[in-house]
């Protein structure tokens, strides 16, 4: 999304019916026939224990509850395996693998905003499409041969031929803005700075579906580029140093990948102009992640691991979650 200075970016605990049962014989004080005393006993002892297991099933279901509710998912730190150049002009919005160690790219900013094909290696652009001034480039997917490519402020996108950024149609989308956009082959998801996730039929361009992206019953706000990896939906959360690693089924946050340090780096080496994290590729055939953000002149293939010690309450919120932009 537009960097801060351009666009200021169960249990239903059903309450048991406690009444006595007003139809129960009373107790006497001596049973009229040992038969009958016997007879009483075992629907007694019966009832009891159907109300044991029934107390049971519920202490079970209530024990889940307190263990699995509020578990956190699970948070990952990452290792850099190798660093590229990348153009430092690209204020980039989307990003994806292409093969052949090259990327897809998105730019934006008005007058300056494009579709790229570039070398992954070198960071040299071997394809460019410029787009019309009046356009603000946001997210990019490729499905099949075609690359889908929002745009911010507007409901408006384009769809490129992958070999040849040249040739393109205009499309309108049903979501509230353009901002990030991602596919697993058959669907596109797409983001639009808000917390819904949305699922869009490729050939109608109409919402599908769509959920609320939530983190311990919070909703994660500002979800922007976004990347489908291993049946994940990973998303940048703008104005963060944070990935969501969520669930497309249900829009639930699955974990989260921690990267401040890339930012921090590039600042201590005298980068200040660069923007905000942002830019996802996965290439699915090596396992390799890219991310890169807006305005870097390095392109980073990360590692994830596990980490080790786990944050204190309100951590995850503070450094990840932010209020809701409105632009």
């Amino acid at each position: 999304m537009a960097t801060g200075s351009l666009r200021k970016k169960l249990n239903n605990n059903k309450r048991s019916d406690r009444r006595p049962y007003n139809n129960a014989p009373m107790a006497a004080s001596r049973p009229r026939s040992l038969p009958n005393y016997r007879k009483t006993s075992l629907i007694l002892a019966a009832f009891l224990m159907l109300g044991v297991l029934i107390l049971l099933g519920i202490s079970s279901n209530m024990w889940s509850t307190v263990i699995y509710a509020d578990v956190s998912p699970g948070l990952y730190s990452i290792e850099v395996v190798h660093e590229f150049p990348h153009d430092p002009d690209a204020f980039t919005q989307g990003l994806l693998y292409a093969g052949n160690d090259s990327l897809f790219e998105s730019t934006g900013l008005y007058g300056k905003s494009s579709v790229r094909k570039v070398a992954i290696r070198t960071g040299k652009v071997e394809a460019l499409q410029k787009m019309d001034p009046s356009y603000f480039g946001e997210g990019l997917t490729l499905l099949g041969e075609r690359l889908f490519q929002v745009t911010w402020l507007r409901k408006i996108g384009f769809i490129y031929d992958r070999k040849n950024l040249t040739k393109f149609e205009k499309f309108t989308h049903q979501m509230k803005d353009g901002w990030g956009l991602a596919t697993d082959g058959k669907v596109l998801f797409g983001s639009d700075g808000s917390s819904v996730l949305y699922k869009i039929d490729p050939l109608t361009l109409k919402v599908t579906d769509r959920h609320m992206v939530k983190y311990k019953d919070q909703e994660v706000h500002n979800l922007n580029e976004l990347e489908f990896i291993n049946g994940e939906i990973w998303a940048n959360v703008y104005q963060t140093d944070c990935i969501a690693r969520i669930s497309h089924e249900d829009g639930r946050v699955l974990g989260w990948i921690v990267l401040p340090k890339l930012r921090e780096g590039l600042l201590a080496s005298g980068n200040h102009g660069i923007d905000v994290l942002n830019g996802i590729a996965w290439d699915s055939d090596k396992n390799r992640i890219f991310v890169t953000g807006k305005l870097w002149p390095k392109l980073y293939e990360i590692k994830l691991h596990p980490m080790k010690k786990q944050f204190k309450d309100g951590a995850i919120e503070r450094l990840c979650m932010r209020r809701p932009f409105n632009f």
